[in-house]
């Protein structure tokens, strides 16, 4: 990493003004000057934000109460500020780039009761957190985040999607609001997104983070949070009768139960009366919001990775991504075979000599090969014999990958890391955790560092949004946190997944990578799509399937579809078993949220270019001048003429480009394409 530091005086980046009733007032610019924040402290600790003069954030207010009832942020008496300008490379090899810039100017306001605040203002957005400097324990009651707008704007949220069982409303009547609160903490975090101006939204719905609120002059306004470490997620709501989004944690839990699916899930049954234990000093996670003039810079922000605290791994050469063959999504449903295809060695074994045939890393082995209901890894099913599967695999150069349910996982985590990993699996896919309470993301955390000690990978599905996990422990490979391809397995005719694809790379992306789960091979056009959990299909074509290789970020990235859908395509199948699944470049070429976007993303001296678009059929025109001189063999993906009406329908085409060509492509409604473009000399 490159650090290049400089402390400098006060009136080069910020000033401050104290005011005739003692209100100090400090001003911190990003480093190309647009973006301004203005901090104050005295009675409340609060901030502004404009660009370019304009308001984009109003009247804002952040503090924290502790247990004993003092309150950092209200009244407190300043004893110390310090600025400083950081320019500096961070080292991301399994990320959508191979190093990320990270400059930023700082300042940082120290108070009496041995905490702080530290601003940091980027170019593409401002990013506010608390610091603890106490060294005795002490539990958070509750933490104040209070965002202001200028307007009446319009957000674009998802929100948690927990099964409730009476209506929201008759719950408040019946039981408070609180009661309507305390059941939004329990959710998959798998959810559409909904667009609302701030006045009409209830003020006991909770939206989950990332979020994006729309603000003057076409700028976007992106909120997220980074380093949730030991700390509980946050969610937003509207403030009754105001423009503000306001700030709600669940509190710490005090019993749980064990329950819910194959009882693998811990579900809180009582809370305490505050949200965080803290065990000494410490950082608080980072509250993020991130201003993009475009779209495509929102779909483009490495905010989150910056914020992010560094690796804890230092050797991450044992460290693999890549593509896994997976069988859940597809009901172990093979043709053709001479076996009974099911959760038994013959049916993975096929799967072993698919992925070795096509250069596929990993088959996972999802839910099913440890014994039901019982929550323990260590039972395996008869008909799966383990230490055989393994040596079989890596005879083959394949890796073996164990979906474990959250509290089978948590209650053995040293033995299941240490027994597995000398038998020679690769990984483990965490699913149920369902909640994102204190004590879930220490689970997560704990979970990444004991993966990492046995050189394990680890894919945490079940998981609310990434908040830079994946940069502190690198073993951290993929989130869920979307709601991805494996619903179409059940979802209503009336399911929208198309505009739910072109929404995420511009908010839930911002975040980090996605567990999505693409390659379906049964693409269905509009109004042929049908739930079928046997033999699933995708809503949209087949380009557009292909094209989400390229726009969706997953380090490792599951081949959803069934071994011998893929062999009957084999152009599909050459074009995702070699994608990479990390990358050295990416630029978001073109986009608007909710109605398509196009990204190039560069691996070597291979690039790849996807695009997607809604239900609208787009014409697009792809500008080559990212290359770099000289010619590419370009392999082109394109939704045929008869795409919306069957999906499947596509051409692929071969050619010879340059970097000063533009390359047309039409894609029909839920469609999409993809280039892969190979330097030849």
């Amino acid at each position: 990493m490159k650090t290049k530091t400089c402390f400098a005086m006060l009136v080069l980046m910020l000033s401050a003004v104290t005011t005739a009733y003692g209100q100090k007032s400090f001003k911190l610019k990003s480093p190309d000057g647009h973006i301004e924040a203005q901090i104050s402290v005295g009675k409340q600790l609060t901030y502004t934000v404009r660009y370019d003069g304009v308001p984009l954030i109003e009247t804002s207010s952040a503090s924290l109460t502790l247990s004993s009832g003092e309150v950092w942020g209200n009244s407190s008496r300043l004893v110390k500020n310090r600025t400083r300008s950081v320019n500096k490379t961070i080292r991301s090899p399994f990320y959508r780039r191979s190093e990320v810039t990270d400059v930023y100017n700082e300042l940082l306001l120290g108070f009496k009761g041995d905490w702080s605040i530290e601003f940091r203002a980027y170019d593409d957005g401002i990013a506010y957190r608390f610091v603890s400097n106490k060294r005795i324990p002490f539990n958070v009651r509750s933490e104040e985040v209070c965002i202001g707008f200028t307007d009446d704007a319009v957000v674009t949220a998802a929100l948690p999607n927990n099964q409730w069982t009476v209506a929201p409303d008759q719950m408040a009547a019946e039981q408070g609001d609180a009661a309507v609160i305390e059941a939004q903490f329990t959710s998959s975090f798998e959810n559409v997104y909904m667009e609302s101006t701030l006045s009409a939204l209830d003020k006991n719905q909770l939206l989950m983070l990332p979020l994006v609120v729309n603000a003057p002059g076409g700028k976007r306004i992106c909120i997220t949070e980074s380093d949730l470490d030991s700390y509980p997620g946050l969610y937003l709501h509207a403030r009754a009768g105001t423009r503000q989004l306001t700030g709600v944690q669940a509190p710490y839990p005090r019993t749980t139960e064990q329950g819910g699916h194959n009882m693998l899930q811990l579900f809180v049954r009582e809370r305490e009366e505050y949200i965080a234990q803290v065990k000494g000093a410490r950082t608080f996670p980072w509250r993020v919001m991130i201003v993009a003039t475009d779209d495509k810079a929102l779909a483009e922000s490495d905010m989150t990775y910056r914020l992010a605290a560094p690796s804890h791994i230092e050797d991450t050469s044992w460290i693999k991504p890549g593509k896994v063959a997976w069988e859940w999504w597809n009901d172990w449903n093979l043709e053709g075979v001479d076996f009974k295809t099911g959760v038994n060695n013959r049916t993975y074994q096929f799967y072993i000599d698919f992925a070795s045939a096509n250069g596929i890393e990993y088959v996972i082995l999802d839910e099913g090969w440890a014994v039901n209901l019982q929550a323990d890894l260590m039972q395996v099913v008869p008909e799966i014999n383990l230490p055989e599967l393994v040596e079989y695999a890596t005879k083959r150069n394949v890796g073996i990958i164990l979906w474990a349910g959250y509290h089978a996982f948590n209650r053995d985590m040293e033995n299941i890391c240490r027994h597995y990993a000398a038998m020679g699996i690769k990984g483990f896919k965490v699913d149920f955790m369902d909640r994102d309470d204190q004590e879930m993301v220490d689970f997560n955390y704990r979970a990444a560092a004991t993966t990492a000690r046995y050189k394990l990978l680890l894919d945490l599905h079940g998981m609310y949004k990434p908040s830079g996990l994946n940069r502190t422990y690198p073993n951290v490979l993929n989130f869920e946190g979307v709601a991805g391809l494996e619903q179409m397995k059940w979802k209503p005719t009336t399911a929208d997944q198309v505009t739910y694809d072109v929404i995420l790379p511009f908010i839930r992306q911002v975040a980090g990578p996605m567990d999505y789960t693409q390659g379906a091979m049964r693409n269905a056009s509009k109004g042929n799509y049908f739930p079928c959990n046997s033999e699933p299909m995708s809503q949209g074509t087949r380009c557009r399937q292909l094209a989400l290789y390229v726009v969706f970020e997953s380090p490792l990235n599951m081949l959803c579809d069934a071994p011998t859908n893929y062999m009957r395509e084999p152009q599909s199948l050459e074009f995702i078993a070699t994608i990479p699944t990390v990358w050295d470049e990416t630029v978001v070429l073109d986009g608007k949220l909710g109605e398509y976007i196009v990204t190039a993303r560069r691996r070597g001296d291979t690039w790849y270019v996807g695009g997607i678009t809604n239900w609208t059929a787009r014409d697009f025109t792809v500008d080559l001048s990212f290359l770099d001189k000289g010619s590419y063999l370009c392999t082109t993906f394109m939704d045929g003429v008869n795409a919306e009406r069957k999906g499947s329908d596509y051409k692929r085409e071969i050619s010879t480009v340059n970097k000063e060509q533009r390359v047309t492509l039409h894609a029909a409604p839920g469609g999409g394409f993809a280039l892969k473009l190979t330097k030849t000399r």
